[in-house]
């Protein structure tokens, strides 16, 4: 990769004809662009790549005109952090002056435009995301990134503890990135400066401390990420919930999730981390600031009794009619992935991964039926409205349930008729 220094070969989305046409615009009369980051970072890596970001020497107003007079539409994005984001073939290209900080608070930066692309590069975290590419795919590279890349190295660029104290976010972004794309240890001095400096986390807000977490929790295997984190004191302090339950669980979901076929699942893994109590969780949703979606999620599954692996599909089923579908989906999937850890040196743990495989693909499948009747069909047959009706249709609905829901609408209105004493 050294020797070749270019994304030749390996990035067909900087040949996209609006991307070049950017580019070109930006550079003329002697200023400079290129493509800045992670676009780059991934492009090397071999991994897919969302969004493109482009570092120039163009001041914001400038870029605005530029862009304006190539035909494409611009958004003063952060034009006091001298972003503007251009909209070109329908693709967003966040376009950011070359900046150098004068001044930090450990949450943000009061920063001056430049022209020292060496000092843009250094005013980043780590040295695989200070990368930049040409128009050609010629890589500029400042800090040492592909020596990093290369070694599967995540590395803070210049003194760690410095680049931390500008942003203490980049305590977190430190296990997050290196759960992507780090191998082996991670960097000494930087796992020493995020365990020295883990109570600047207090600074951040719960939405920033989520989505790094929600990320590393997103990758293929972030379980040494996790180890690492716990090691450094730095999971304790943004997820007190799992100090003494442990993340030894994580392990066996991952591998459960490579062999069968799971997508990553940032909240299943965060289940298997934190103590399935409803009052707890309610207040780790609260605190983390997580979406309705998230924060229900959660509720159901700490609410949700695991069944035995044993439980018949009629069983389970019944189950299912009164609880929370996705309570169950989770609870199934963590004790089959406990199961299946625990069968490589126990043949009953062998034959309760079995079950609750069996479960699983079931409850997958199962949709809830409707119960046949409703109070409009029992007021009909000349029923008053009042808690005797209600009652009797509850009652109903049970009988219904516990026969398998197999009892048919008309054996149910002659039940009715009879307890209604019509």
């Amino acid at each position: 990769m050294s020797a070749e220094a270019s994304l030749s070969g390996r990035a067909d989305w900087l040949a996209e004809k609006h991307l070049q046409k950017l580019l070109a615009a930006l550079k003329q009369g002697g200023e400079e662009a290129r493509v800045a980051g992670g676009a780059v970072r991934n492009a090397l890596i071999g991994q897919p790549v969302a969004d493109i970001d482009i570092a120039a020497t163009t001041m914001p107003e400038e870029t605005i005109r530029r862009a304006a007079a190539a035909g494409f539409k611009t958004v003063p994005t952060g034009i006091e952090h001298g972003t503007v984001t251009v909209i070109a073939g329908g693709k967003p290209y966040e376009v950011t002056t070359l900046r150098a900080d004068v001044e930090t608070d450990g949450r943000r930066a009061k920063v001056i435009f430049g022209r020292d692309w060496k000092a843009d590069a250094e005013r980043r975290d780590f040295t695989i995301n200070a990368l930049y590419a040409e128009a050609d795919g010629t890589i500029v590279d400042l800090v040492g990134g592909i020596a990093d890349i290369e070694a599967r190295r995540l590395r803070f660029i210049g003194d760690a503890e410095a680049r931390i104290r500008e942003d203490y976010l980049r305590i977190l972004r430190f296990f997050r990135f290196f759960a992507w794309y780090g191998d082996g240890r991670p960097d000494a001095e930087g796992l020493k400066a995020c365990a020295r400096l883990k109570d600047g986390l207090v600074q951040l807000s719960a939405e920033r401390v989520w989505s790094e977490v929600k990320k590393l929790l997103s990758a293929a295997d972030p379980s040494r990420a996790l180890l690492w984190m716990r090691q450094a004191g730095v999971l304790t302090a943004v997820l007190p919930e799992s100090e003494k339950w442990g993340i030894d669980a994580i392990h066996g979901l991952v591998k459960a999730g490579k062999d069968l076929g799971w997508a990553p699942d940032p909240m299943l893994r965060l289940e298997a981390i934190v103590p399935p109590d409803a009052v707890r969780m309610k207040t780790l949703g609260e605190r983390l600031r997580l979406s309705n979606d998230d924060a229900g999620r959660l509720r159901h599954w700490a609410l949700t009794v695991a069944p035995d692996a044993k439980t018949t599909e009629t069983e389970l089923a019944k189950k299912l009619y009164y609880g929370d579908r996705d309570g169950y989906l989770d609870r199934i999937r963590l004790a089959l992935a406990a199961a299946r850890t625990r069968a490589v040196e126990d043949n009953q743990a062998m034959m309760e991964a079995g079950g609750f495989s069996r479960l699983l693909s079931f409850t997958l499948k199962w949709q809830k039926p409707v119960f046949p009747i409703k109070g409009a069909d029992l007021t009909a047959l000349g029923a008053s409205p009042g808690p005797k009706l209600g009652a009797t249709l509850k009652n109903l609905e049970k009988e219904w349930v516990e026969s398998g829901f197999t009892l048919e609408r008309g054996a149910l209105m002659k039940r009715a008729a009879q307890a209604l004493e019509i």
